[in-house]
């Protein structure tokens, strides 16, 4: 009878440490489940992160490709002014001949209308 109750409380402590081995298991499976799950939605938002990045840098591309069409454009555009550029230069040229030609012109009849004046007070006098 002495065994029989040895053998049960043993079976007892057996099946206590079972059930204390049981639940620290389950416990330590509830805890890796959680770390799993959340480097799990870690990974998910920076994947849907990519995504969204992806998608603006996307839209950079076009952008930058839509700005090298618009500066390709102005160039041209730029390119049809150097005529009218040179032009101009060569129009301000000839206005500033133009304006020394005046002035010489300008002091040639004040030289001119002195001398007539001077002739005209020279004869009023003999009058």
């Amino acid at each position: 009878m002495e065994n029989i109750k040895k053998d049960e409380a043993q079976n007892q402590k057996h099946d206590e440490l079972a059930e204390s081995l049981n639940d620290l298991f389950n416990s330590v499976t509830t805890m890796i489940k959680s770390e799993l799950q959340g480097t799990n939605n870690n990974l998910e938002l920076l994947e849907k992160m990519n995504v969204r990045v992806a998608e603006e840098y996307k839209g950079f591309g076009d952008l930058a490709s839509g700005l090298r069409v618009f500066v390709e454009q102005l160039k041209c555009k730029s390119g049809s002014f150097n005529e009218y550029v040179e032009q101009i230069d060569a129009i301000e040229k000839q206005v500033t001949e133009f304006e020394a030609v005046v002035s010489m012109l300008d002091k040639y009849v004040a030289l001119l209308e002195s001398k007539v004046h001077s002739l005209y007070q020279t004869k009023t006098p003999s009058s």
